[in-house]
């Protein structure tokens, strides 16, 4: 009986007030369940949960009783952006590595290759990343007699932008074996002269070298996703899709959640099957770290890439006759890895740059599309260069076009060189892609590209780099609408992760990950969208970033500056 009368007086007792924050007089726009446009003045959230409860409209009542209240003083607010392909630890390392990404020449590099050697003489290699021949205009790679000339008494390994190529020093090669009777492994090229290797090495060949740098120590892993983190931040990256996710930075992840210093959410594919059964074993991981980490996939490599002539084509390049780059899983093993994800209802991402490499792509899904008829969302990432004949074929079957708007800009000249003016009716196709019924997601294959999303935007409205050209477009009407290429960064990027359930938008039950902006991007130019800057970046109703400036409000502050519950609350 007194058990009784204890259940009655719970149920009488009053329900613990739900802790509420409400971010007001914001100049709001979301995406809506069906995709349309929507605009909110006022987004209410619970401060426990970190969920949307409320968007609250010009002319909504205000409620009074709430916890926090946080004036966007009519400031843009949009959802937390997504990049749907960046290789997280890859961005941490750029930040505290050599960074060749803003060198204008050979000479240049190698220069800053000296200083940087010198800066850190207690390095036992010396690594980098980010050279690009192309920006340079040097008509030819780099070679180990280029670093030794820069720095010959330490081993040096320096990867090409797009991450498909590297070269080494003489002293790098010596340490790896490296020498004339090494042999290119399948999937990749030994660059020589005559019978030496020259110090380039293509794709899998990469191993060759990479294999003998010593492996950084968790310490060092650790400070690298810090840095990432810092400047994903920044740029309102709120949630990213990490493609080729190793053991090692697994267990980065793991290490910075457990501490409750994981701040982005990650969606992870791994870079290794082993590496997936591992870590998910029979089904993707639950979300860990109240919707931080989840590993869904495996990312495939059906290719190399268009600048270092790895790219998969139908036909020989147009710039080396000789050459028609690398297949680095030939169709059957990819059938097979693919009904080997399908068992366990794991996600594939098919890396396919060259016309070659989507084609079989493409192919492989359809086989076994027939066979998993269900929700599989197949993925081919960069899809860079497509047949017009096959671009029907990314309609079918939900596969979804995970693509960059940022490499057509930064691959333009490059891409004319290696294809001829004949066959770029297929590259870089986005609106081509949204015709056939494909669905996009975008991101910026960060470290190859800067992983601020906003230059994206631009690049996606207007087919023009950051000087304008070409003026009105390269290859025009591929552009795409500034709400679709919104959407792209937004909720079809949480579509390709698994993850519209809780990201992606504003709305009920939705985490409350957004952005305060410096300006409304949907009333500027694709030069103002592009120099847009993130005032602040909150993920589950937390603030994680604020811009500094003389008012800007603490980072210890709950939720900003507060309003006095008397205040005239904006509308």
């Amino acid at each position: 009986m007194a058990a009784c009368f204890t259940a009655l007086a719970a149920l009488l007792l009053p329900a613990p007030a739900q802790a509420d924050a409400l971010i007001d007089n914001a100049n709001g726009y979301t995406l809506n369940e069906d995709g349309n446009l929507v605009r909110f003045t006022g987004l209410l959230f619970d401060v426990e949960t970190g969920r949307v409860t409320q968007l609250l409209r010009r002319n909504d009542d205000r409620p009074r009783e709430v916890d926090f209240r946080h004036d966007a003083r009519g400031q843009t607010v949009i959802p937390g952006l997504i990049d749907a392909h960046g290789h997280l630890m890859g961005l941490g390392f750029s930040a505290i590595q050599l960074d060749l990404s803003d060198t204008t020449s050979l000479e240049d590099a190698m220069a800053r290759l000296a200083q940087y050697s010198a800066e850190n003489p207690t390095l036992r290699w010396v690594v980098g990343r980010g050279w690009n021949e192309e920006r340079w205009g040097l008509g030819r790679f780099p070679t180990a007699a280029d670093l030794d000339a820069a720095v010959a008494d330490r081993p040096v390994w320096l990867v090409r932008v797009d991450g498909h190529a590297g070269v080494a020093n003489s002293m790098a090669m010596a340490q790896a074996g490296v020498g004339a009777s090494s042999q290119s492994p399948a999937g990749g090229r030994i660059e020589r002269d005559g019978r030496q290797p020259n110090g380039v090495f293509i794709d899998a060949a990469m191993a060759l070298v990479e294999d003998a740098i010593p492996t950084p120590e968790p310490p060092v892993r650790d400070m690298a996703l810090r840095e990432a983190q810092d400047l994903l931040l920044s740029y309102g990256i709120t949630t990213m899709h990490d493609m080729g996710t190793s053991a090692d930075d697994w267990d980065v992840l793991r290490r910075a959640g457990d501490r409750d210093r994981l701040q982005i959410r990650v969606i992870s594919y791994a870079n290794a099957l082993e590496t997936l059964l591992d870590i998910a074993g029979d089904a993707k991981t639950p979300w860990l770290y109240d919707g931080r980490l989840r590993m869904v996939g495996l990312k495939i490599f059906a290719d190399g890439a268009l600048g270092s002539r790895g790219a998969l084509l139908n036909a020989p390049y147009a710039d080396a006759p000789g050459e028609t780059g690398l297949a680095l899983i030939d169709g059957i093993a990819l059938r097979n890895r693919l009904s080997r994800l399908s068992l366990d209802r794991f996600q594939a991402a098919i890396h396919a740059i060259g016309d070659g490499a989507n084609r079989e792509a493409l192919g492989a899904i359809e086989e076994l599309a027939t066979r998993y008829t269900d929700d599989r969302r197949w993925r081919i990432e960069h899809a860079q260069v497509v047949d017009p004949a096959d671009l029907p074929r990314f309609g079918r079957h939900g596969i979804i076009a995970s693509m960059q708007p940022v490499h057509q800009t930064s691959d333009r000249l490059m891409a004319e060189a290696r294809l001829g003016p004949n066959r770029l009716a297929g590259a870089y196709a986005w609106n081509s892609m949204l015709r056939v019924g494909s669905r996009l997601a975008f991101g910026s294959d960060f470290p190859v590209e800067s992983p601020n999303p906003f230059p994206g935007l631009a690049v996606a409205i207007s087919r023009e780099d950051a000087s304008g050209q070409p003026p009105g477009g390269w290859q025009a009407h591929e552009r795409v609408s500034l709400q679709q290429a919104f959407a792209a960064f937004t909720t079809d990027a949480a579509f390709a992760g698994f993850a519209e359930d809780q990201i992606g938008r504003l709305g009920e039950g939705l985490y409350a990950d957004f952005l305060i902006l410096d300006r409304d991007i949907f009333d500027a130019t694709p030069a103002e969208i592009r120099a847009t800057q993130v005032a602040e970046t909150w993920i589950g109703g937390e603030r994680t970033w604020v811009r500094g400036a003389a008012d800007a409000p603490p980072m210890d502050a709950p939720v900003g500056p507060m309003i006095s519950a008397d205040e005239d609350i904006g509308r």
